[in-house]
């Protein structure tokens, strides 16, 4: 049946895309993650040369406070796509399940055909 082919063509590509979707994240939060040690290094450099850790001090550097900031705005993305990286991994799962359910018919008429 050519529907039934179809059908299963249909799900391996929406299991290829949600396997995508999630790569994409991934490597988006491995990205973000890497960003801030890197901030965070360059404020560890800062707070040594100007020799105040505290950013509450009057004097302490405008750039490790800017590059602070920076580094919790890509922890809050990073928290963020972790909940949309366990929304597509759920995806993922129910995507695969689909497509092994319509493999599965498709495998059946396909012996049914033969013994007929």
């Amino acid at each position: 049946m050519k529907s039934r082919e179809s059908l299963v063509r249909l799900k391996g590509f929406q299991v290829t895309e949600k396997r995508r979707q999630l790569q994409q994240l991934q490597s988006m939060m491995a990205e973000f993650d890497r960003m801030a040690k890197e901030l965070e290094n360059q404020i560890a450099i800062e707070e040594k040369k100007s020799g105040i850790s505290d950013p509450n001090h009057f004097a302490y550097p405008t750039f490790a406070k800017a590059a602070r900031q920076r580094a919790d705005n890509l922890q809050v993305s990073i928290r963020e796509l972790k909940v949309q990286q366990e929304a597509a991994e759920l995806a993922l799962e129910e995507a695969e399940a689909e497509h092994a359910k319509a493999a599965a018919l498709e495998e059946r008429d396909g012996q049914m055909r033969i013994r007929a």
